[in-house]
């Protein structure tokens, strides 16, 4: 796709008109654009079609995808709980591909590096495109212009939307579960492969026109407690292995040592100390890279120490935040994502750690979510420009290399935090203006870094509230100029016309498109 019929948005970005035949809505600004009509409704099935004994059990993959009317030009979903060990998309495509079936829309909910394996599908012509994150492998050969069709990359919160608003029609929708009964109930907190909560595979099991079940750990009729309802199950398959739980946890789920990271988590909690955020009752989420998880062991000791506790945690769960709750510094965690199996184990023994789903968390087109109700939020980013735009998906090379996540929607907490080191590789974070944009400046209130503490001049309340405080105030040009006086000025990628992927904003717009690299 060329820059022909280009648009330019509400963050000066230009975007394509259309988008793999379909009509682009550009980024009008945060809130500004009112959806229109009524959620999306699947086919209604009837009860005369299924077993009476509720056994909707099929010898194996293949023959659900048979019997579910697999062909081409379809949507396929997958779903990410298994993070790095996931086992079953690639399974998917392997028997697409021995059925001759082309031109397919993969949906996932993520991708990660074990899906590698899908390139030869993406070459020759088995996949037309993805529509999720292409982090790692899939991103780089996305980025060299090597798609068949444009990718689009949602947050988990825009991938709900997308599918409740009828954006995204899922053909058959294929869910790998932990444990399941042969109706259809499953959840992902009980079994050898047990991953935690499968939250982001409710919409697909709601509003998919086929639904096929896939467990290693078939149990009898009730499989309680069920995250997916049976209901909206249509075929259950038992499977030798779906995933490999331990590969739920990777290398950015423990806590930094690095010197640097860690002084920037402590500045981060003093920060929140200060800005008078920390108190009885508040509430807080925490990515998890290792230094948002320094920042929550920094904040627990400031609440032990003042004999606070908090009302409730929100994100992704580790053996950190479980700490917390089994302490007694925190009433709930409320759990988007498991990360490592102390997460599962919580959210398997204990009540107040409570599986929630991007319906619950982050749908912008719903009557209200959780992530305007967090009191403050630290996050990650790739890159940040002097307008506090952020970006989370490409590196400063042009490289599309991340997804999304769960990012876009926790910018709209009460406070959201940057934490970030000045310069990566001796490349500076801080920029004129990020490679793509994911998130605009008028929802990112503070960045952290371990040369000083730039605070949105849009927020004169916490200007207010530590000017004295002794903490490393500065402004971000301050840090910017810093930077680049350390690692000097980076040289632009070499970016060509074709766009390959386009970024939509939390309410189904388009706020950024990526184009392809261009090879030295």
């Amino acid at each position: 796709m060329s820059n022909n019929n280009m648009m330019k948005n509400a963050v000066g970005r230009l975007v394509p008109d259309q988008i793999n035949g379909e009509k682009v809505i550009p980024f009008k600004g945060v809130g500004k654009h009112v959806p229109e009509g009524r959620k999306y409704a699947p086919p209604i099935p009837t009860c005369a079609d299924y077993p009476d004994d509720g056994n909707k059990l099929v010898s194996n993959l293949k023959e659900a995808l048979v019997k579910a009317g697999l062909k081409d030009g379809m949507t396929i979903s997958t779903h990410h709980h298994f993070r790095n060990g996931d086992l079953i998309a690639n399974q998917v495509f392997d028997t697409a591909k021995e059925l001759g079936v082309k031109n397919l829309r993969w949906f996932p909910s993520a991708s990660f590096p074990c899906h590698e394996h899908l390139i030869q599908y993406l070459e020759d012509g088995t996949i037309n495109r993805i529509e999720g994150s292409m982090n790692g492998p899939l991103g780089r050969f996305t980025s060299e212009g090597n798609m068949k069709g444009v990718g689009v990359l949602r947050s988990h919160g825009g991938r709900y939307q997308a599918v409740q608003d009828g954006e995204v029609h899922i053909d058959i929708a294929v869910i790998a579960a932990p444990a399941a009964d042969a109706f259809g109930n499953a959840n992902g907190v009980h079994g050898d492969a047990a991953c935690g909560l499968l939250g982001f595979a409710l919409a697909d099991s709601q509003y998919a026109d086929k639904v096929i079940m896939a467990t290693d750990n078939l149990v009898p009729f009730p499989c309680i407690p069920w995250q997916i309802h049976g209901n909206y199950v249509d075929y259950t398959v038992k499977v030798d292995k779906i995933g490999i739980s331990e590969k739920i946890v990777s290398g950015t789920t423990r806590i930094t040592k690095s010197p640097d990271r860690l002084l920037i988590a402590e500045m981060t909690a003093k920060f929140c100390d200060k800005a008078g955020i920390v108190k009885d009752g508040f509430s807080f989420q925490a990515g998890a890279g290792g230094t948002s998880l320094a920042i929550g062991n920094f904040l627990a000791d400031i609440m032990r120490n003042k004999g606070i506790k908090a009302r409730f945690l929100r994100g992704g769960s580790n053996k950190y935040p479980v700490q917390m709750l089994e302490e007694g510094l925190v009433d709930y965690i409320l759990d988007g994502q498991t990360f490592d199996l102390e997460g599962v184990r919580s959210m398997r023994d204990n009540p107040n750690h409570v599986n929630t789903s991007p319906f619950t968390s982050y749908n912008y087109h719903g009557k209200g979510n959780f992530a305007s109700m967090v009191d403050v939020v630290f996050l990650g980013a790739t890159e940040v420009d002097v307008n506090f735009n952020a970006n989370v998906v490409t590196h400063s090379d042009g490289y599309l290399l991340h997804g999304i996540g769960g990012w876009q929607n926790c910018l709209f907490s009460k406070c959201t935090i940057l934490p970030l080191p000045l310069f990566r590789d001796r490349i500076p974070v801080i920029k004129d203006e990020v490679t793509t944009i994911c998130g605009p400046g008028e929802l990112i209130d503070v960045i952290v870094t371990e040369r000083g503490i730039a605070i949105n001049p849009r927020r004169t309340d916490l200007i207010e509230k530590v000017k004295d405080s002794g903490l490393p105030l500065t402004t971000i040009e301050e840090l910017k100029t810093e930077a680049e006086q350390i690692c000097g000025v980076p040289a632009k990628p070499k970016i060509g016309d074709k766009v390959i992927a386009a970024i939509k904003w939390v309410d189904g717009t388009v706020i950024d498109v990526v184009r392809n690299i261009i090879k030295e």
